[in-house]
């Protein structure tokens, strides 16, 4: 478990999946995670125990997709935009004031992953990461590796670390996550490999108790399961997408690859 209170510049602060209707999506991530909703308007931030773990927005563009959407933390929205356009990506929209939580800044990699640089006020990110029914990581899926190195090391100066067929992004200085962890407490995010055809993207994952009760649980509940429920490493992952066609991954921390969910 992980409790936050600040988030340095260049950290992933804040995850949010951009709906048509924030109050059905509740009905959903509710009872999957055990969220409780704070209702505010045009937006609804998830809690878990009394702390903010995410947040289901409205979509702003009739012609996108529902998606879950990564905030990076940054000292100034305006300046993100600049060194990302500098960087060869482009700035889809803002910044924008979002009152009174802070002021935020929609940006896509030159490839066209799409995420945002957040300029806290009120809301500095999740309070809760890392423990089950909480946001763990947020992965690059690309088909440009390279591009993107270069592209993320000049907005947020990360650092890339091959780790198999993934590479892990480093924040030097930082220190985040928990010591038992398997890797180093700096690494802010992951790249992997795109699936051939697919379109480049941030995923988002989300630790639980139990992976299989967690995919059904979201398959009664309208939801439905991309990628079944694998050994990956140290966890027992599976993608799954709520009723509305907004996908993330599910992993269950396990001591021995092959153990029975619990």
């Amino acid at each position: 478990m992980s409790e936050r209170e600040r988030y340095p510049a260049g950290v992933p602060c804040w995850v949010t999946v951009m709906r048509t209707d924030p109050r059905a999506a509740m009905d959903f991530y509710g009872p999957l995670f055990g969220w409780e909703p704070l209702e505010r308007p045009g937006y609804v931030v998830a809690r878990l125990r009394g702390r903010d773990v995410a947040g289901v927005g409205v979509l702003p563009w009739p012609d996108v997709a529902p998606a879950w959407i990564t905030q990076v933390r940054v000292d100034s929205a305006e300046d993100a935009a600049a060194r990302a356009r500098a960087a060869g990506g482009t700035v889809v929209d803002g910044p924008l004031d979002l009152p009174p939580a802070g002021r935020l800044a929609v940006l896509a990699d030159p490839a066209g992953a799409v995420f945002c640089a957040w300029e806290a006020a009120g809301r500095e990110g999740a309070q809760l990461v890392n423990e089950p029914g909480a946001w763990s990581m947020s992965a690059l899926q690309t088909h440009d590796p390279e591009g993107a190195i270069a592209f993320y090391r000049a907005v947020f100066g990360w650092e890339p670390e091959p780790f198999g067929p993934a590479t892990m992004f480093r924040l030097p200085g930082y220190l985040g996550g928990e010591p038992q962890q398997p890797v180093p407490r700096d690494v802010v995010a992951v790249m992997m490999p795109a699936e051939p055809g697919a379109p480049p993207r941030w995923s988002v994952d989300f630790w639980v108790n139990a992976a299989a009760a967690t995919a059904e649980r979201a398959e009664r509940l309208g939801g439905r399961v991309v990628v079944p429920v694998h050994e990956q490493a140290n966890f027992r992952t599976a993608v799954l997408a709520d009723p509305e066609g907004a996908t993330f991954s599910i992993s269950q921390l396990v001591v021995e690859p092959g153990a029975a969910d619990s």
